[in-house]
């Protein structure tokens, strides 16, 4: 790599290592843990790309990036952020940031791209640059795992196109939740958000009325797998017939519209108009790191609407997480505003969760295969769900490590679990060398709980 790079973060250890990496590729490197330095940098001409923090002590790196544009345009802005939700990678996106990355992020990856922004020569932007805008805390797109930091930056990438959307995912993921970002921090913000259900194209004047109420906004057809051969055909016709000032079209479906097609219980000409860009929105089981942290964003919007203040002991927090959640994000959501209003102390016990989900599904639904369905079947379609999230590009560097991690990390914590805690009745389950499986709880950081019965 060649240039100069401004680093901006309040972090000393970020700085050090971000300085030591770029120094020892060949750049030059000037860091800074204040914003208002990094911006007089800026408006003195130094520096080929910029890579910065967003909550800086004297500042908002992303409210900054506007401004950074007006002194430099054409300078790319690699933007860093603890912030782990949706709302971060849209107004990145927004304000033109060359580009994301979530904390922790991967070095190499960051690199990577790092060299491709000193490379490339930035084209003059196509609209002014617009202050990012705020949203709400209501909306429970939060998470920190790679699957759902993907899924930020392909819907900032696709929220201003006019590309169709089919968003899919199982009940209670947030797929109705991903197509409102979308509207509304696209261009057609000011336009009508319409969800369709099949009634509402019932009839000769349904699809007229539909587009005569979405105007030059969006259209939603919810559960769209669900409309029997009739209503696809009205969606079709209706399709054919946009002119000038169309609505944007996006579907929502749990079900696996690809295997509904190829059994003849999809129509495939709608099946192409609505596939765009698909985007899959993992389960809960799919990102388990999340679970706590979606679990304290619904604590803390308790907080702020009613005045209860709670919070889960490290035993409710071991079993929120273990959970399966077969109903996502909506039944997480659900069970802690119950937990806020039936629990009497500040510190919500295991066995409040544990009689709560006592009456509750504790399986995992089977999606998009049938009962036979091979584990190799499973763990294929969730890695083409993993390379497709990443919408045509190639993920990081250390695809093979990272799936390995996630397949035995869950391997290990269940045949422990089975086996009571017992390692060495677990290395024998498992056919591994008892060190062995030592040293994979250490470097897995896997919490071993003893018990006493055993199954």
């Amino acid at each position: 790599m060649d240039g100069t790079v401004l680093v901006a973060d309040d972090d000393r250890t970020i700085r050090t290592v971000l300085t030591q990496a770029l120094t020892r590729a060949g750049c030059k490197v000037h860091a800074t843990s204040s914003l208002t330095t990094l911006m007089r940098w800026v408006e003195e001409g130094k520096g080929d790309l910029v890579i910065s923090d967003v909550m800086m002590p004297d500042g908002n790196g992303l409210e900054a990036l506007p401004q950074i544009s007006k002194l430099r345009p054409g300078l790319p802005v690699i933007v860093i952020s603890a912030q782990n939700t949706i709302m971060t990678a849209i107004q990145a996106a927004e304000a033109e940031a060359y580009d994301y990355l979530p904390k922790p992020f991967d070095l190499p990856d960051l690199m990577k791209r790092s060299a491709r922004a000193l490379d490339l020569k930035r084209r003059a932007p196509v609209r002014p640059p617009t202050a990012p805008r705020e949203m709400g805390d209501d909306l429970p797109l939060v998470g920190r795992t790679a699957v759902m930091q993907a899924l930020y930056r392909l819907v900032a990438r696709v929220m201003n196109t006019d590309l169709a959307v089919l968003i899919t995912g199982e009940s209670g993921t947030g797929k109705s939740l991903i197509a409102r970002a979308i509207h509304d921090f696209s261009d057609r913000r000011s336009q009508p958000f319409v969800v369709v259900h099949a009634s509402d194209l019932a009839g000769i004047d349904g699809p007229s009325s539909l587009l005569a109420r979405a105007k030059g906004g969006s259209l939603v057809f919810d559960e769209i797998g669900d409309y029997d051969d009739e209503t696809q055909a009205r969606i079709v016709r209706m399709l054919d017939i946009f002119g000038d000032n169309a609505p944007r079209v996006m579907a929502t479906s749990q079900t696996d519209l690809a295997q509904r097609m190829e059994a003849g219980n999809f129509r495939q000409d709608l099946f192409y108009r609505l596939g765009g860009v698909s985007i899959q929105v993992p389960s809960l089981r799919e990102r388990v790191e999340d679970i706590e942290l979606l679990a304290e964003h619904f604590l803390a919007r308790g907080e702020r609407d009613s005045g209860i203040v709670r919070k889960l002991s490290s035993d409710a927090r071991e079993l929120v997480r273990n959970y399966s959640w077969p109903g996502n994000v909506r039944q997480l959501e659900n069970a802690v505003r119950r937990l806020l209003v039936t629990s009497t102390e500040p510190e919500i016990a295991r066995s409040e969760i544990e009689g709560m989900l006592s009456n509750q599904p504790a399986t995992e639904p089977l999606r998009g295969g049938g009962e036979g369905d091979k584990l190799s079947a499973s763990v294929a379609r969730h890695l083409r769900r993993y390379f497709d999230l990443h919408g045509g590009t190639l993920p990081p560097p250390g695809v093979y490590a990272r799936i390995l991690r996630e397949f035995e990390a869950p391997l290990l914590e269940i045949a422990l679990d089975a086996t009571a805690g017992n390692q060495a009745k677990c290395a024998d389950l498992l056919g591994i060398n008892r060190n062995t499986l030592r040293k994979k709880i250490t470097d897995l950081e896997i919490r071993v709980t003893r018990r006493r019965k055993l199954m």
